[in-house]
Order: C-alpha cells, then sequence, then structure tokens
C-alpha cells in the first residue's frame, strides 16, 4: 500500500470506528441479544424457527449458542432479519489505530534501544533518560514512515 493512502485509508477508519466507542462497554442481555428481542417483540420461538425457515428447537439452540459465543455472524444475521432488525458487526479499537501503531514501534524500538543502550553502557557511553525517551520518539517515528514486514513480530 502506497504510504499516502494507507495514512489516508487509516485515518478515515479511525474516524469510521470512533462512532462505536461508546459502545464498547456495551453489554449483552443475560439471555442474549436475539432473545431478549424476540421477547420484547412477543415472538414466540416457534415464531421465530418458522419465520428463519427452522425448527423451534433450532430456535432455542440459536438462543443458547449466542450467549456461549459459538454462534456464526451467519446465523445471527438470519435471526436478526427474522426480527426485522440489522446485524452490525466491528472490530472497536481500545485505542485509535494511530496510537496502537505508535505504540508497536515504540515497543518494536525500545527493545533495540535497551540492547543498544546497555552495550554503550559498556562502553561507557550511556545516554541519559531523556536522550533515550527523544530518540525513542524519533526512531518511531522513522519506523512508522515505512513499516517492515516485520514490525508486528
Amino acid at each position: 500500500m502506497v504510504k499516502k493512502y494507507q495514512q489516508s485509508a487509516l485515518e478515515q477508519l479511525d474516524a469510521s470506528l470512533a462512532q462505536f466507542v461508546p459502545l464498547r462497554n456495551l453489554q449483552p442481555p443475560r439471555k442474549g441479544w436475539v432473545r431478549a428481542i424476540r421477547d420484547a417483540l412477543g415472538m414466540s420461538g416457534r415464531q421465530l424457527g418458522k419465520r428463519m425457515g427452522v425448527s423451534k428447537m433450532w430456535a432455542g439452540d440459536i438462543e443458547r449458542l449466542e450467549v456461549t459465543g459459538a454462534t456464526t455472524l451467519k446465523t445471527l444475521r438470519r435471526a436478526a432479519e427474522a426480527m426485522e432488525c440489522e446485524l452490525v458487526y466491528a472490530l472497536v479499537p481500545k485505542n485509535s489505530l494511530k496510537e496502537t501503531l505508535l505504540k508497536q514501534a515504540k515497543r518494536k524500538v525500545g527493545r533495540n534501544m535497551a540492547r543498544a543502550s546497555h552495550t554503550m553502557a559498556l562502553e561507557d557511553q550511556a545516554l541519559t533518560k531523556d536522550e533515550i525517551v527523544k530518540a525513542t520518539e524519533v526512531s518511531a517515528a522513522s519506523l512508522l514512515n515505512k513499516i517492515p514486514k516485520t514490525f508486528w513480530d
């Protein structure tokens, strides 16, 4: 990916994902979304199954599988459509994608700096803490300009 395009795509994706941040801590109902919405609509398990084209037992299994995390997006989408809902799926980063990249760059540079600092200290050429922080910042920024294939190793 061309760096300029990658930066633009990263910023656009960060902006799009920002709208989901308030939902990050949203907990699903104890019996799951399918069951909660079905109950709120006054729809029986049999009726949900019929609308999905599956048996009442399978509709119940869908609800149990959702609670355990063992269902699929395809199944949830079918259940949502049967209840005139829409499944919304997103990965919501804990921090912005830019912050995640910077954190990884600093981590990667920090490992290299630690080795270099040890060697320099042995040669009585140790950097001060401020010099290490500044060098880490500069090196991390440089690393982000050309992210190597080994960036996440």
